[in-house]
């Protein structure tokens, strides 16, 4: 089968076929690393949108961000989608057939740390204190590229983990064009209170570099979540909660006067906060001082849940985080018993979802593995929500919840042409989003294995 990118006739007087990309099938021999060697030398040549004329995507079916469509299309023309519906009502200058596949909006990852990596490779404390920014940076545009290339066209990167405003620089980059990679919307350094995150257990001495920024009172508070805002944040993250107990232990950081603080502060520059939360009473503090969404909530109770629910604050279950990290300590998944970390994650799951509770998408990718989200898609299903939600949540939920859903989330005249084809139908099982054969993000194709 011949590779390469090509532009030709389909043999039809009337039509122009446009194919882009790998134009092998999707189970091609061609190795993933020669994929994605392939995909990263020519990803200048083929993400440049073809301005002037109109491409019609033909799918077997569309899902457009809330329910499938069988028999649709998508008509792109520039960065933006001109026309959804029916295929044979549509029409376009050229043509992308997507044989047997479901066409979707863009995936947008709900919690990632782009400068991390999986915790097996190297700790995080090590990570922290021994990679040097270059190498993170590095590491950073690498995580960038498998991200999108599997189908992930925005992400939501919840903090910098000790490398100062590096992912604000990756940010640039990507609009710029330098590397390839999703739309990222940023935390910068995140904030923590003094003396609860670490890297910590030095000399007092010593000062050690910390993967967050430190702030406390009225007056830091403010100018802290200032400062990081002025650097480039698009949204505030804080840490409501953290390892710091008399025995280790999860316990509050932050009074809910703090938190509303800091949450009225940036809401002022019309940015959110958002909180990194495992406790009952860390989660409660949170929502009572306005944060939008709970990250992690290992310790929710169904009084907590409720009031997420009546408070519309969503929660960000991190499940594929939590089963990871297990493994790293030698858990085999489907051979030794579960545990209690895990069993304990499935009843909040439960409890969240029988109070109503809106769960985005969003799997905390950086202590896994980049390019692996769809693990968190995998697993909501498997901890009790439906196919038909999970895509919800990491389309149309997760765009609404991040204030961008006048330009991504859903499959809508003159949203963003940011789009990406599986095989199969991921409605009916939820493992079809690991077979992405086709990307498009502002209307330019990243990826096309048809």
């Amino acid at each position: 089968m011949r590779r390469g990118i090509t532009i030709g006739r389909t043999g039809k007087a009337d039509r122009t076929r446009l194919k882009i990309g790998l134009t092998s099938p999707i189970k091609d021999q061609v190795s993933l690393r020669m994929k994605r060697t392939f995909f990263l030398l020519i990803s200048v040549v083929i993400s440049i949108p073809l301005f002037g004329q109109s491409i019609l995507l033909v799918p077997d079916r569309i899902f457009d961000g809330e329910n499938i469509h069988e028999g649709w299309g998508v008509v792109v023309e520039g960065r933006r989608i001109s026309a959804v519906g029916p295929v044979s009502e549509l029409k376009g200058d050229s043509r992308i057939d997507l044989p047997g596949s479901t066409l979707l909006p863009g995936f947008i990852e709900g919690h990632s740390h782009f400068l991390l990596h999986p915790y097996n490779e190297t700790s995080w404390n090590d990570q922290v204190l021994k990679e040097s920014r270059a190498e993170r940076v590095a590491r950073g545009t690498v995580h960038a590229r498998e991200t999108l290339w599997a189908g992930f066209t925005t992400v939501r990167d919840l903090g910098s983990e000790g490398a100062g405003y590096a992912d604000v620089g990756l940010k640039i980059a990507i609009q710029k064009g330098v590397i390839p990679g999703p739309r990222m919307l940023v935390a910068g350094k995140a904030i923590v209170a003094t003396g609860s995150y670490g890297p910590a257990g030095f000399d007092p001495d010593f000062e050690v570099p910390l993967g967050a920024e430190e702030a406390d009172g009225v007056d830091d508070l403010i100018r802290v979540t200032r400062d990081q805002i002025g650097n480039g944040a698009d949204l505030i993250k804080v840490y409501a909660d953290y390892r710091w107990g008399p025995n280790g232990e999860a316990m509050p950081t932050f009074s809910i006067e703090e938190l509303t603080l800091m949450s009225q502060t940036a809401a002022s520059s019309g940015r959110p906060v958002v909180a990194h939360a495992g406790t009952a009473e860390g989660m409660r503090r949170a929502v009572l001082g306005g944060v939008e969404t709970i990250e992690h909530g290992d310790g929710g109770t169904r009084e907590v849940f409720k009031l997420m629910a009546e408070r519309g604050v969503v929660f960000y279950p991190t499940l594929a985080a939590v089963e990871s990290i297990s493994s790293y300590s030698g858990w085999k998944k489907g051979v030794d018993p579960e545990p209690a970390r895990i069993t304990t994650k499935k009843k909040v799951m439960k409890v969240a979802i029988e109070e109503g509770v809106l769960i985005g998408m969003g799997g905390d990718v950086g202590v896994f593995s980049h390019g692996k989200n769809a693990l968190e898609m995998e697993l909501m299903v498997e901890y009790g929500m439906s196919p038909l939600q999970v895509l919800r949540s990491t389309t149309s939920l997760n765009a609404k919840t991040f204030h961008i859903s006048d330009r991504v989330g859903s499959l809508k005249t003159g949203l963003t042409a940011d789009l990406v084809a599986v095989m199969g139908k991921p409605d009916l099982d939820i493992k079809a989003v690991w077979n992405v054969g086709f990307v498009m993000k502002d209307g330019a194709v990243f990826r096309n294995d048809f």
